[in-house]
Parts: C-alpha cells; structure tokens; sequence
C-alpha cells in the first residue's frame, strides 16, 4: 500500500512537488524557525551536561570519554552509507513504496551499524587512547547502531518537511537524557566511574525512540516489504561518495580532538572538548536549514532550475552565517565566564574557544555549497572533502609541534588545533563555493557588509561589560550583545526576502516574497 505525502500546510510544495521560489524560501524558513527552536533548546539542555560534567567528573574522564566519542560518532556517520542527505533523493526518484524505500534505507544501516559496532567490541582500544574510566565504557559501540537509523528515520520525516521530530529527538530527549542520566548515574555507586558513558547511550537510545514513533504514525508499517539485497548494494554503491563525505564532514570537527589525545594530557583534551561543545552552539544553527535544504534543492534539481539552487544556497547561508556571528559574540567576548560555569580549571581553554567560534562562522559557507554539490558533483565534493581533512591534519600536527618547539604549554597547544580548523574550513569554504558557482553559473556567496556593521558596535558592548562582576558580564552582558548585533543586523543587513525568517507560517498577510532576477 502506497502511503502518498499530505499536502503541507501554508501552501507549501509537497515531496512531489515543486513550489515558486516564494514557496520555496517560505519552506526554508519554516524549518529554520522550527529547528532554530531546537537550537535553544539544545542550549538549555547541554550546558547543564557541561556542569555535570566539569563538576562531578572533571576533566581527566571528560577527556577519555571525549577521545572514545571520536570513533563511536564517526563510525554512526559511515554506517548511514549517505542516507541522511541521500535518502531524500532516493524517495523523490523511487516508483516503489516509500515505506519499502525507508525500510531498506534502515535495513542497510541497521547491518553497517552493526558490523562497526561488533568490530570495536572485539577490538576496543582504537576508542581509548588515553585509557577508559571503567569498563562500562566498552559497551559505548551500541550508540553506533542508534546514531545510524536515527539519522535515516530523522532524514525521512525531514523529507514530509516534518523538522519537529528533529527537534523533539535531537534538542529536547537526547540532550535532556544525557544531562539527567550523567547526574543520576554518579550517585550510584556501582555506576558513578560509567555514568558519562551509561548516560551517553541512554540518550541515543531515547532519540531512537523518538524518531520511531513520528516515522510510523507518518508513513505507517512496510505492509509487503521484502529485502531486496541487489537494490540495498546498488544504494550502498551510489552513495559511498556522500557517505564518505558526510563522515569527513564530520571528522574534521573531531580530527582535533583526535590528535591533541596522542599529543597532551587527558585533562587537557577535557578543557578543550569543553571548548568544542560550547563552540558546537552556533554549528547547531546550520542544522536548522540542512534537513529542508536539501529535499527543497533535489525538487529544482530535477527541473534544471540552477539559478532558483543559487538562490536558496545564498539565502540560507547568509541566515546561517548571521546566526552564528551574533551566537559567536555572546559566547565568545565573556568566554572565560562562560567557560567558568563548567569548572574553575576550564577557562584556560578560552583561547581555543575564540578560534573554534570563528571556524563555525568560517565553514559556513561550506556547508550550505556542499548541500548542493552532494547532488551535482559528489566526487569533486568527496575529493575537496579529503583535501580539507588531510590539510587540517597536516596544519593540527605541525602547529603543535611548532607551538611545542616554543616551549609553550598544552593548553596553548589546544589553541593551535583549533586554528588548524579554522584555516582547513577556510579552505573548504572557498574551494566548495567557488566549485559549486562554476557548475551552476551563478555566483555564491554569503557574506553582506552589513554583517561588519553589525559586529563592531556589538564588539564594543560586549567588552564594556568585562569590566564589569562575572555575573553582571553573563546575565546582562550576552542578552546586551545580541540585542545590540540583532538590531543593527536587522536594520541595515536583512532585507525583505530575509524577514520571511521571522514571519509565522501561514501569515496570510505576508508580504509577498520579491523574486530575485
């Protein structure tokens, strides 16, 4: 039985169907707003993890805990086979089922997940460089198998434009789990030296769970699906490329975590993983657009509308690029009382912050061109892809060394890392912009002179309020930052078609989206 998709609400263009570019921008801003809602969410819920953590745990088993997450995260990334951006190309060209489609797509996952996971309960010690916190820890490789069909039950609801069940499994039950579990597991004795890893796979878990129960009640049961193994090879085949990029995407903002446990301390990949959560903030803004973008994107793809693919690369990127700079400052400019919430011992690690807040902003550009590339040129993406893991490895380990040489400290050497990521994303910015801008003939960029209008005053603001006790500079001092960037930014940087982002769907008094020529 066929399961055809309900027509959206507010006039949107269904799966099958292509919408005017009003519509189009109208359906990327709707699952903007909702995943944006999801962000703060998010917000809300990690940093309590971080407290948890810092205070209860310290840095020594954050840093283990970290390095072990390294391998689970980029093994659930491979094992999706590039079915989190491919699946809705697969659903747009199938004749078949789409419930017999999205059951191979988990079946496929489901047995890669699986292989990886019974690979590293046999040979564990690639997650523990640094040595494990207890012997919970080797039950971390069945995270594998939930971070696997999460993403291609998440990718499938994504594609009915249903971003809600993202955001309900993603920013509300697995963060939320995490950071509760992390604290009930270390009052129990027998759990407390397991509780980051116990908690760790509960929450995974839990988001599987939540992304089933959306899947089923929008598609319903696979009534008459049998595997087909030659068709489940040959969607194995023809996403390789996208798997792999999706896995170095992934990598390069792991990489360094990767390498700082070979070369320092377990305390101090823990000052710095903490860096990375709280800069991985604002890089939670650009899945707000990656789950409509890319459904939004195959539909014009299929009708040569190059010029319409420009459009929404653009707007999206620049709505991403503006988020993560005004984010950026607030977390930034009082990074060290940010840092300070988590643990007296982790605000040293806010130089690595600054640089890992300006390689989110950076990559940016990156991010919205590879949503495109992935289906007009996913070989050249893979290879620009590998270009860029293989410069920020080659920039991580020679920058710490260099920095070593000086007779500087660890944590300076934490620093160096995250400026490898910033120029290697860099890079990736530039060359994937430019390659997607010679295949569809049209310029791509992002970046609006506003945006430094905005920054400056914002800046200033921001470093009045230093001066000022560390609750003052957190309380009143970020909200003062964003209000003085959001204003000017919205002033002088956003234009008609950009306040669609902030209009509530179904507004049937919005003014009509002007089309660019």
């Amino acid at each position: 039985m066929t399961n055809p998709a309900p027509p959206p609400a507010g006039g949107q263009p269904g799966p099958g169907q292509a919408g005017p570019p009003g519509q189009d921008l109208a359906a990327l801003a709707k699952g903007g707003r909702t995943n944006f809602l999801g962000f703060l969410l998010r917000l809300a819920a990690r940093l309590p993890f971080l407290f948890i953590a810092g205070r209860l745990y310290g840095a020594d088993q954050l840093g283990r805990f970290a390095s072990a997450l390294i391998v689970i995260e980029i093994a659930g990334q491979i094992a999706t086979l590039g079915l989190k951006r491919g699946l809705a190309k697969e659903l747009h060209n199938e004749a078949r089922d789409e419930t017999h489609v999205i059951t191979d797509g988990l079946l496929l996952s489901l047995l890669t997940s699986s292989l990886f996971a019974a690979i590293l309960f046999v040979f564990p010690a690639p997650m523990f460089p640094n040595g494990m916190n207890s012997g919970w820890d080797l039950y971390l490789p069945i995270a594998i198998i939930m971070l696997a069909v999460t993403e291609v039950m998440l990718a499938a609801l994504a594609y009915r434009y249903n971003i809600a069940a993202t955001v309900r499994s993603r920013s509300i039950v697995e963060p939320w789990s995490l950071s509760i579990m992390a604290g009930v597991f270390y009052f129990i004795p027998a759990t407390q030296e397991g509780g980051l890893a116990l908690s760790y796979l509960f929450s995974v878990i839990a988001a599987a769970l939540t992304a089933l129960v959306p899947l089923l009640r929008s598609y319903g049961w696979p009534h008459g699906w049998k595997p087909h193994v030659i068709h489940l090879a040959a969607i194995a085949r023809d996403n390789f490329p996208l798997a792999l990029a999706d896995a170095i995407e992934w990598g390069t903002r792991r990489l360094d975590i990767a390498i700082l446990g070979i070369f320092v301390s377990p305390a101090t990949v823990g000052i710095y993983y903490v860096a990375v959560q709280v800069a991985s903030l604002p890089q939670k803004l650009k899945t707000s657009f990656e789950p409509i973008l890319g459904p939004v994107i195959v539909r014009k793809l299929k009708e040569k509308d190059y010029s319409a693919i420009a459009r929404q690369v653009c707007q999206a990127g620049f709505w991403i690029i503006a988020a993560q700079t005004g984010i950026g400052l607030a977390l930034g400019i009082p990074g060290e009382g940010v840092l300070g919430l988590v643990g007296p011992q982790f605000i040293y690690g806010n130089g690595a912050l600054a640089f890992l807040l300006i390689a989110e902003v950076v990559a940016s550009t990156a991010v919205v061109s590879e949503a495109a590339l992935i289906y007009l040129a996913r070989l050249k993406n893979l290879a620009i892809s590998f270009a860029t893991i293989i410069l920020q490895g080659l920039l991580t380990v020679g920058i710490i060394f260099a920095i070593k040489e000086l007779g500087f400290s660890e944590l300076f050497q934490a620093a160096g890392a995250a400026i490898a990521l910033t120029l290697a994303l860099g890079f990736a910015s530039f060359t994937k912009s430019r390659v997607l801008a010679a295949i569809l003939k049209e310029r791509i960029n992002n970046f609006r002179w506003p945006l430094v209008w905005a920054v400056a005053p914002a800046v200033v603001v921001g470093f009045a309020f230093t001066f000022l006790p560390e609750w003052m500079e957190l309380a009143l001092g970020i909200p003062a930052i964003l209000a003085t960037y959001g204003y000017v930014i919205w002033k002088r940087g956003f234009k008609e078609e950009d306040r669609v982002l902030f209009r509530q769907a179904g507004n049937k008094k919005a003014v009509p989206l002007p089309q660019e020529d």
